[in-house]
């Protein structure tokens, strides 16, 4: 295993059946980031992660997870790891502080309990019972008892499943704190927009293998190289009429677009056509491809490209 490697996987092959649920996924997750695992259902998301959890047997490949074979490992290992399952769960009539000591309880060397509430942030309801806590609030419990054992690997599945906006900026504080902190963060998520926030590195899994890997701004798929320039055209003018008209097309909004992989000529030549009639170019926008036009387009290319049954 790499000194720097928190998980290591290497032609890893689950089958269910005549199914093959995960072929030949190789896999590298550096200590201290925040990794996404991201793909559409059934890609093999979900195998992958119980494996690497010890919760479930590969049929062949190499798995190392801190240094450990994941379905050999012991207790000492299960305490170096902490995971937040997509739906958790607490007795409801216990308090968060009660909570969280008892989940304390089950670990060698244990967070200090104040300090787990805090990160977790939830100072506030410390002493409010588990029932009575929002959606979000027991989400950020299902991290503090992830966190309590003061795990060196946090698998999150899910973790913002069904918050509204603002509890999930609260949450994404939270998962970046764990950074912070040096912990490892392996995460899945259906949220594009949140893997482009949080993680340092991702990989998008369809049919079982790794299609693309990398950092979410370096990921490159069809077109990901270009960049799209938009704007209301002006009163009375044709796309004809524009500066690189050719390349220039009317979006289904009514305004102008363009994609290039040359943003800077092309601008330039467009507001210095418009400064010369003084017009204003209303709604222009610069945009590069979010981590979601890139999982759209590589997932669709995989679709594409995958043989018949």
């Amino acid at each position: 295993m790499a000194d720097d490697a928190a998980i290591e996987i290497d032609g890893l092959r689950k089958s269910y059946g005549p199914f093959q649920a995960v072929r030949g996924l190789s896999l590298h997750v550096r200590q201290g980031e925040v990794f996404a695992f991201l793909g559409p259902n059934g890609a093999g998301k979900t195998t992958t992660v119980e494996i690497l959890e010890g919760f479930r047997t590969r049929d062949a490949g190499e798995v190392r997870v801190l240094g450990v074979d994941p379905a050999r490992g012991d207790r000492a290992w299960r305490a170096r790891i902490g995971i937040v399952l997509q739906e958790g769960g607490a007795q409801s009539e216990l308090t968060v502080r009660e909570t969280l000591a008892l989940w304390a309880a089950y670990y060698p060397h244990p967070r200090p309990l104040q300090e787990t509430i805090e990160l977790a942030g939830l100072q506030e309801k410390a002493d409010d019972r588990v029932g009575r806590l929002s959606g979000g609030q027991r989400r950020r419990l299902e991290v503090g008892q992830a966190l309590i054992g003061d795990p060196d690997l946090i698998f999150l599945d899910e973790p913002t499943t069904g918050f509204d906006p603002v509890a999930r900026r609260a949450a994404w504080k939270v998962i970046g704190g764990l950074r912070d902190l040096g912990k490892t963060v392996f995460l899945t998520t259906h949220y594009l927009d949140e893997a482009q926030e949080l993680a340092d590195r991702v990989a998008i899994i369809k049919g079982g293998v790794i299609v693309a890997e990398g950092a979410p701004q370096d990921l490159a798929g069809p077109g990901t190289q270009e960049t799209e320039i938009a704007f209301a055209l002006p009163a009375g003018v044709q796309l004809a009429a524009l500066p690189g008209a050719p390349g220039f097309a009317l979006g289904h909004d009514g305004r102008a677009r363009m994609r290039t992989e040359m943003p800077t000529r092309v601008l330039a030549e467009l507001c210095a056509w418009a400064g010369e009639r003084g017009v204003e170019l209303e709604r222009l926008e610069v945009m590069r491809p979010t981590l979601e036009d890139v999982y759209l387009e590589l997932v669709d290319a995989a679709d594409a490209e995958a043989p018949a049954s």
